[in-house]
């Protein structure tokens, strides 16, 4: 974007020029500044810096400023923006996305490698000895546990996901020493995932609980995966946390896999061979 604006200089008006200048001194600043202060530093008037976003390619002032915040932080605002009724498409597409990439990013910084290790510990002995690994969640997070069942289930494990919360009891009371339970959930606050984590914990299965840290479910965990974010949980669905979940569930199954070696190989190639031939083969 920088470039751009660099490159755009020599085709502006002696004023609009002074504006990118001031862009090409101090983007950070500039991204913050109300219109009134970018205009008294360049020497021009407020609808000159306007028309400056404009010459440039952009919508106007605010969609320049977003696009600039993006630019300055490494492409991403590590700030979360929430969404407004009045936003234009193109508010939100720049949000949405930002918001997803900047929560990821964060994540990478605050995942705790030890607790990690310990899920993918319990986790690849469950699948060696041929143990049950169950996922439970509800809503969204349902979801994300028929994603983990998907994931685990082609590596020749017996994973199993639950959303239904009768179930979700009777499938906890039914597991053992070995076993794993794998708890989704965003709240944490969930009922039902609450007694199904205490019915598994209490049959000795290991309790594995992807959450926000703090939470009641959290403190159930035998290993906690914290997931924390600042959603904007009035605005729109929880489609943040849903990827971070995702995130911590392919990190999971890759090192899983990885951990299970060679001779889950010919198993990943079978089922390949399979789906291609069922893909292509010619209708009778």
């Amino acid at each position: 974007m920088l470039d751009r604006i660099r490159a755009s200089l020599p085709a502006l008006s002696p004023a609009e020029q002074r504006v990118g200048k001031l862009v090409l001194a101090d983007p950070r600043s500039f991204s913050s500044l109300p219109v009134a202060e970018l205009a008294d530093r360049s020497h021009v008037s407020k609808p000159t810096v306007v028309r400056f976003c404009r010459s440039v390619g952009y919508d106007g002032l605010a969609d320049f400023k977003l696009k600039l915040a993006g630019t300055v932080n490494e492409g991403v605002p590590f700030v979360h923006r929430a969404v407004d009724e009045d936003d234009k498409p193109n508010d939100l597409i720049v949000k949405v996305i930002d918001n997803a990439v900047s929560a990821l990013l964060k994540y990478r910084g605050d995942v705790a490698a030890h607790a990690m290790e310990k899920a993918i510990e319990a986790l690849t002995a469950s699948a060696r000895d041929g143990r049950r690994i169950q996922f439970y969640g509800v809503g969204n997070s349902g979801i994300v546990a028929q994603d983990a069942q998907h994931k685990f289930f082609r590596l020749g494990v017996h994973a199993v996901a639950f959303s239904d919360g009768h179930v979700q009891v009777m499938a906890a009371t039914m597991l053992q020493p070995g076993d794993c339970a794998v708890m989704i959930s965003n709240s944490g606050r969930t009922r039902d995932l609450l007694d199904a984590a205490e019915i598994a914990r209490r049959k000795g299965a290991q309790t594995i609980v992807i959450s926000c840290s703090g939470s009641p479910l959290a403190h159930q965990a035998q290993i906690l995966l914290a997931v924390d974010h600042p959603e904007d949980y009035d605005r729109y669905s929880p489609m943040v946390s849903r990827l971070l979940h995702l995130t911590v569930i392919d990190i999971l199954t890759t090192a899983v896999a990885l951990r299970l070696g060679p001779d889950l190989r010919p198993v990943l190639q079978e089922i390949k061979r399979n789906l291609r031939a069922k893909r292509y083969a010619s209708p009778e």
